[in-house]
């Protein structure tokens, strides 16, 4: 079932809605105000902002007091502006998580050592996964409300603000109740989708709750309306406790190293993982996930869960295979579905089915959710076309010879090794011209040189002048070879080239080389020297493969081997072989068995020996079988005719021995080794297309040329992925989201690209434009709140925390969809709100905090509608993750999908309890409930 395929516009409306719905419960809220209600002596501020004050960046908009048509005026140029900006801060959001995918995708190589002295390397992970979830990743997608929350602070004198803390609270309601009931209902019809990583999300999903009990304790427990020094700095430092226990429940410390492991790989990435023995029929305590990271257990750096795989022996070896076995079957199934196309084409569509079934990131989905609601394309499909542009490119480059090589004639061999009988009267060799202006006549002179035949006795010296006339481009050569009745071995001369000439009549204007020398009009080439090995025909023949051993690659299909008849070929003879098992077992499993004989007619010299190799899908195959041939005989028999068994006379004797001399005999190597090996171009096939999986390679960019083309660049946005990775035509809705969103993509191409200190420069001016952008979009919604009479805290969780939390929420779909697991679309969910808290709420009261009493006062933040909100959410959030883990039952299967019933139920449910959080949150804002 295509896993892939989403409806990218059903969502976008589904986002339109929840938007106007907020807004009518925000007004409804706000004309309420009229109805006088007792004020509470906690929420003393009943009515909504009717005065605007100057914000961080922006000042107010004179007259203060405008007629109700500037006022309307006002309020659409200020969410409008909100919007856009919105739209920026997702855009360079967007450059910011790809420096982040980059940053925590670097890797290292480590060797490691077998107990029988082998040797493999593997790639690791320099960051843990769970790590940079919690750390850079929550970072990088709760960045504008947690910059909102800390320049709120920092810009109004480090006093307390209404804004940043409430859409903090309210983007974790959007992100609970919202995100994970989208996510629950967009599961194809039969499928479900499971947390694999159920530790962590216990862990983090206990510390997003606590995170928001410690708020309301800090507000109203240990000091109501005052947050102390060491409450601010305590809040911070839950960050990197939420984080270490994180780690440890990843990494199965304490408690957990007793609990029983087993060894596998990442199935796309070639990283060696750990899991514990799964349970059948119970809840499922998960194993890592893919592309997990590894920390080095002592100095040598070698990681501590690779010690079960080197300890493991043999084992170990099936294990890291895993990986290249899941990418060769992709190959092969590919051509299955497509023999038409060509091993380019295949490793293309290989490259893309592995990038788009692997487990990715949070920050990758992130990404890719903006640049398709922007029409900025799919990058998955966009990074495997220029691929295959680059490649094609690099194929069509044309590797020019030496400059003089269309100018000067090459006399040489062709080919260099001849062989001939004793009896078949002469040899003739071929000499070939190549290049140059072939309307010239070249003369060439050739001499024969003793081997181990001598001139005279085994050959006629020969030496002569070959002349290549106007258009001639071969000529042939003919030495005479003497035949004798004597038995002797193969013997061989050589015939040398020597004198290239052209005739000076045929001289024009020369040609002038780089060093200002002429070029020659012809030279010798290679070779110049022939060898011509002369075949004894007086004996029956010695029997023999070329060598010993010869090695095979798997895929090889049928391999031919040659059987060669030397020192001899008189008569018909009869050679027997077949195959014998070594490792490589026959049968059908490694190899089919073979057995049979050759028949060499008289005067043939060779044979050929056929064996079926099967291809198993090795990856590193080293396995051996042979190939023996038995005693020969002649077919002539009187050739072969032994003596009678009585004394001989001299004359019998004689004929005796030459008839011995004359049978046909084994050769040195009668019995072959064929060594079976993964084939060498498949194998590197493989391990380029598991290196080009590395997400860090698509989303990241290594130069601003490439940013600023893609930036000007407008690209189709559907979600709808096939195996092929072709990209389609761009829509309208994307032509409209280009030219709406152009100016930021050109703006944020300025930023530095991600090759650059390792993503390092690219994530420190994101997040210094990330803060300057949510300051203006606070001080927009501040002025969008005061220009139609709505609270900071209403304005914050209605529409603020809507617009920083659209991004995640098309990100989350798409996982959801995508992912085999949950843990993308909504295990992070739970990590990302209380990231939010430790960080937006801790950063921004710490430095407050300090601030106020470094000049002796108290930091003081109402408690009110903030310890109302985060008090709701805490009872929501309760009910929510109650019902995720009651959805882990046999009868509905996992957190998200499911039967129809129970999708459709949980996401009304998810989304009456955000329903609800908006219109309670926003009742109690003006007095309408009783709040604290």
């Amino acid at each position: 079932m295509d896993r892939s395929r989403t409806t990218a516009p059903g969502s976008s409306g589904a986002c339109l809605w929840l938007g106007l719905v907020a807004t009518a419960i925000a007004f409804m809220c706000t004309e309420a105000r009229v109805t006088p209600s007792p004020p509470t002596l906690a929420n003393s501020t009943c009515k909504g902002n009717s005065k605007c004050f100057a914000g961080i960046l922006l000042p107010i908009w004179y007259p203060e007091d405008p007629t109700m048509g500037d006022k309307i005026a006002r309020v659409i140029v200020y969410f409008v502006a909100m919007i856009y900006m919105f739209l920026g801060v997702s855009i360079i959001a967007d450059r910011f998580m790809a420096s982040i995918e980059v940053i925590t995708s670097q890797e290292k190589e480590i060797i490691i050592k077998r107990p029988n002295g082998e040797t493999t390397s593997t790639t690791i992970r320099v960051w843990n996964e769970t790590v940079s979830n919690l750390t850079l990743m929550a970072l990088g997608s709760s960045a504008p409300e947690i910059m909102l929350s800390v320049i709120e602070v920092c810009g109004k004198g480090f006093d307390a603000g209404e804004l940043g803390p409430s859409t903090i609270v309210g983007s974790a309601a959007f992100n609970m109740f919202v995100i994970v009931g989208l996510c629950v209902s967009v599961i194809p019809d039969g499928e479900v989708r499971k947390v694999k990583h159920l530790r962590v999300f216990f862990v983090t999903a206990a510390w997003s709750v606590f995170a928001y009990i410690w708020l309301y304790v800090i507000l109203a427990v240990f000091s109501p309306d005052v947050v102390h020094v060491w409450e601010g700095l305590l809040t911070l430092a839950f960050f990197p406790i939420c984080v270490i226990l994180a780690w440890i429940a990843d990494r199965r410390l304490l408690f957990y190293k007793y609990m029983h492991k087993k060894y596998r790989t990442d199935k796309h990435r070639g990283v060696i993982i750990e899991t514990e023995t799964e349970r059948a029929k119970s809840i499922e305590m998960d194993g890592k996930m893919a592309n997990s990271h590894f920390a080095a257990a002592d100095g040598t750096g070698v990681p501590s869960n690779l010690v079960g795989l080197i300890d493991g022996g043999g084992g170990g070896g099936k294990e890291v295979d895993e990986s290249r076995r899941d990418m060769i079957r992709i190959l092969k199934d590919l051509k299955q579905k497509h023999p038409e196309k060509d091993l380019d084409q295949l490793v293309e569509m290989a490259n893309y089915y592995a990038l788009s079934h692997q487990q990715k990131s949070r920050a990758f989905y992130r990404i890719q959710a903006t640049r398709m609601m922007t029409g900025a394309g799919n990058i998955l499909k966009k990074h495997v076309a220029e691929q295959a542009k680059r490649s094609a490119s690099v194929q069509e480059v044309h590797v020019e010879g030496e400059p003089e090589a269309e100018f000067v004639s090459r006399i040489s061999f062709e080919p260099a090794v001849y062989q001939c009988l004793e009896n078949c009267g002469a040899a003739v060799l071929t000499v070939s011209r190549r290049g140059g202006d072939v309307s010239k006549t070249v003369y060439v002179d050739y001499k024969t040189e003793d081997g181990s035949a001598n001139a005279g006795a085994d050959y006629e010296f020969t030496e002569g002048t070959v002349a290549f006339k106007p258009g001639e481009v071969l000529k042939e050569i003919a030495i005479g070879i003497i035949d004798d009745d004597i038995f002797e071995e193969d013997e061989h001369f050589f015939v040398r080239l020597s004198n290239v000439r052209v005739p000076e009549a045929e001289e024009d204007e020369e040609m002038l080389s780089p060093n200002s020398l002429p070029y020659p009009k012809a030279v010798l080439g290679f070779p110049a020297v022939a060898t011509v090995t002369i075949l004894d025909d007086d004996h029956a023949g010695i029997f023999t493969f070329e060598s010993d051993s010869v090695h095979i690659s798997e895929s090889i299909g049928i391999m031919e081997v040659k059987v060669l008849r030397t020192s001899g070929a008189r008569g018909t003879v009869i050679v027997p072989f077949r195959t014998m098992d070594g490792l490589a077992k026959g049968g059908g499993e490694d190899f089919e068995d073979t057995y049979g004989e050759l028949e060499f007619k008289n005067d043939e010299t060779c044979k050929t020996v056929q064996v079926k190799i099967i291809d198993d899908e090795e990856y590193e195959k080293n396995k051996n079988f042979f190939l023996e041939l038995a005693e020969p005989r002649m077919v002539d028999m009187s050739l072969q005719k032994d003596v009678p068994d009585r004394k001989l006379s001299s004359e019998e004797e004689e004929a005796k021995r030459i008839a011995e001399m004359g049978k046909p005999i084994l050769g040195e190597h009668s019995k072959l080794e064929v060594i079976i090996e993964e084939s060498y171009e498949f194998k590197n096939t493989v391990d380029k297309l598991i290196k080009k999986t590395n997400l860090a390679l698509v989303v990241g960019t290594n130069s601003w040329r490439d940013q600023f083309m893609e930036a000007i660049t407008v690209s189709a946005g559907d979600e709808d992925e096939d195996d092929t990775g072709e990209e389609r035509l761009p829509s309208c809705f994307d032509y409209v989201m280009h030219f709406l969103t152009v100016f930021w993509k050109v703006l944020f191409a300025c930023v530095p690209p991600t090759d650059y200190w390792n993503g390092w420069a690219c994530f420190i001016i994101s997040i210094v434009i990330i803060g300057f952008l949510t300051a203006i979009i606070g001080d927009l919604a501040s002025h969008f709140g005061c220009t139609i009479g709505l609270k900071d805290s209403v304005t914050a969780v209605v529409f603020v925390a809507l617009g920083t939390s659209v991004p995640d929420t098309f990100a989350s779909k798409v996982s959801a969809v995508q992912d085999t697991y949950a843990d993308a679309s909504i295990g992070n969910v739970t990590g990302s709100n209380a990231v939010n808290v430790f960080l937006g709420i801790g950063v921004a009261w710490s430095v407050a905090a300090i601030y106020h009493r470094w000049h002796g006062r108290d930091f003081v933040v109402h408690a009110g509608t903030l310890a109302f909100s985060v008090t709701l959410f805490t009872i929501f959030a309760f009910l929510a993750i109650s019902v995720l883990l009651y959805r882990r039952r046999p009868h509905i299967g996992g957190e998200l999908g499911g039967p129809r019933g129970y999708r459709f139920m949980t996401s009304a449910f998810f989304f009456g309890l955000w329903f609800l959080y908006i219109l309670l949150s926003s009742l109690e804002a003006y007095c309408h409930i009783e709040g604290f």
